[in-house]
């Protein structure tokens, strides 16, 4: 049983581990920073152990007619978690080489290109994909918890480790303090930024015979402080 879960941890050889490392950090990242750290670990296992599921379930209708590689890496996660993304997502369409082309249709075009991808398996990449998008369609509905209840976690143990740990990045699990956390950077403390200071010439000495006319002073200090 414990094999629904490890085998995102096995990987064959140095390429599939950096392809793995990828997709960590591209797709998982993305999405943690979607939903929160207590939901997003909650979501890692329960697609791992779905998604091992469903493989176990059609390997041996497709093993009759193609070869099934084993399921081995992040990928199969990796790709629930792309499914719920693209599906969620409120875009119509996107750029994919420059094509625009409807947002739904990239995982399936990112299952094509991992199909390269040595000691993949594209069985277990599309159980992962079909499992994100019955989730990201609302057929997993029995899985999501309130907000509040992702509040109340980031406060007990393991999660408060976490954000002890040096170089990682804790994301709280209520959408406020997220919304907060990204107002912050988008906007900065006054005096964060630096400035630049124009220099304006003072105006030059008038001849003696334009003191008289206080007008003619007047117009020549604001056209020698014009910009440019």
């Amino acid at each position: 049983v414990h094999r629904l879960v490890t085998y995102m941890f096995v990987y064959e050889d140095l390429v599939s581990l950096t392809c793995g490392a990828v997709a960590i950090w591209y797709f998982a990242g993305s999405f943690e920073r979607n939903v929160g750290t207590v939901k997003h670990c909650f979501l890692t296992i329960t697609f791992s152990v779905l998604s091992a599921l469903l493989y176990l379930l059609l390997e041996p209708l497709v093993s009759r007619v193609w070869e099934v590689g084993e399921a081995k890496g992040f990928l199969p996660v990796a790709f629930a978690m792309l499914g719920v993304s693209t599906t969620r997502s409120r875009m119509k369409r996107t750029l994919v080489f420059g094509c625009r082309v409807p947002v739904v249709l990239v995982p399936w075009f990112v299952l094509c290109v991992a199909w390269f991808i040595p000691h993949s398996s594209l069985l277990g990449n599309l159980c992962g994909l079909l499992v994100g998008e019955a989730y990201g369609l609302g057929y997993g509905f029995c899985l999501d918890f309130p907000e509040s209840v992702g509040s109340k976690l980031d406060r007990v143990f393991p999660f408060t480790l976490l954000k002890r740990i040096p170089g990682l990045k804790y994301i709280p699990g209520s959408l406020a303090e997220r919304r907060a956390s990204d107002s912050t950077k988008i906007n900065p403390a006054p005096g964060t930024y630096p400035t630049q200071s124009y220099y304006c010439p003072s105006p030059p000495a008038l001849p003696a015979s334009q003191m008289q006319h206080p007008n003619a002073q007047s117009q020549g200090f604001h056209h020698s402080c014009a910009p440019g």
